[in-house]
């Protein structure tokens, strides 16, 4: 409750005082008074998604095997990988994005290596172990019948899985996915350190852009005054973000209950 005071309470005059115009605006130069968050949204969104396609499809096939094909001697293996995978900090994997992603996208794109792309497939690595965590007991949890169902009918293995057994917990396989959107686009220290932090809407994948947590910390550090102000008021704006998220979650969780 104190931090949502203190963020609104800080954060609305503020943007009002900027202006609207001016806050959403496009450009973001603090030494000229132009405080324009738009290109930190899109870089946020961007990133966000691109780590939705990558690391949610890889994530799904993996809590779909561990929960039903993976053997108990590979599972025994698998699941304290994943579990650690979860463990690891962020300045590490922003270290393995940067010493090893960066030169590896360099050298196929021809391009500077620090790009949205980049960062998007750091964040969709970094994302697996929430989704695979939050999706494979939720497959696990679908009742034995619906299975046995399928292939009484005379469905395959892995028809009955797929066709049966996945879409009976599409609810928690949405819940995983809505909580590793906020993984996602609540990162800092990883993204900071592979995505180039260029404030500006950027026109291809293989340009570098900034996204609104990395802006707050690279200049939270000396911003005073309406500066300091204005990167307060961008944290009400990822606040909101989190929040419409959480919301979809609650509202997911109750969907699936019904």
């Amino acid at each position: 409750v104190l931090i949502c005071v203190y963020l609104l309470g800080s954060g609305i005059p503020t943007i009002f005082e900027i202006g609207l115009s001016n806050f959403f605006g496009t450009v973001w130069k603090p030494s000229k008074n132009l405080f324009g968050i738009l290109p930190m949204i899109v870089g946020s969104i961007y990133v966000t998604a691109g780590a939705i396609i990558i690391g949610v499809p890889i994530g799904l096939l993996c809590a779909i095997y561990l929960s039903r094909f993976c053997p108990k001697a590979i599972y025994r293996i698998l699941k304290p990988a994943v579990e650690l995978m979860a463990g690891i900090p962020s300045i590490v994997y922003g270290f393995f994005g940067l010493v090893c992603i960066v030169p590896l996208m360099q050298d196929l794109t021809g391009h500077d290596g620090s790009t949205m792309l980049t960062a998007s497939i750091l964040l969709g690595i970094m994302i697996l172990p929430t989704i695979i965590g939050a999706s494979e007991p939720t497959i696990r949890a679908v009742e034995q019948s619906y299975y046995e169902g399928a292939l009484a009918l005379g469905a395959t293995h892995e028809r009955s899985v797929f066709t049966v057994v996945v879409p009976a917990a599409k609810s928690g396989i949405l819940a995983a996915v809505i909580l590793g959107v906020g993984r996602a686009l609540g990162e800092t220290m990883a993204v900071m350190m592979v995505v180039g932090n260029q404030p500006r809407v950027p026109n291809s994948i293989l340009q570098g852009v900034r996204t609104l947590t990395t802006n707050i910390v690279m200049e939270m550090g000396y911003a005073t005054d309406l500066h300091r102000e204005a990167l307060i008021a961008t944290g009400v704006v990822l606040f909101a973000f989190i929040l419409i998220i959480n919301l979809c979650f609650s509202a997911i969780k109750r969907s699936g209950k019904e």
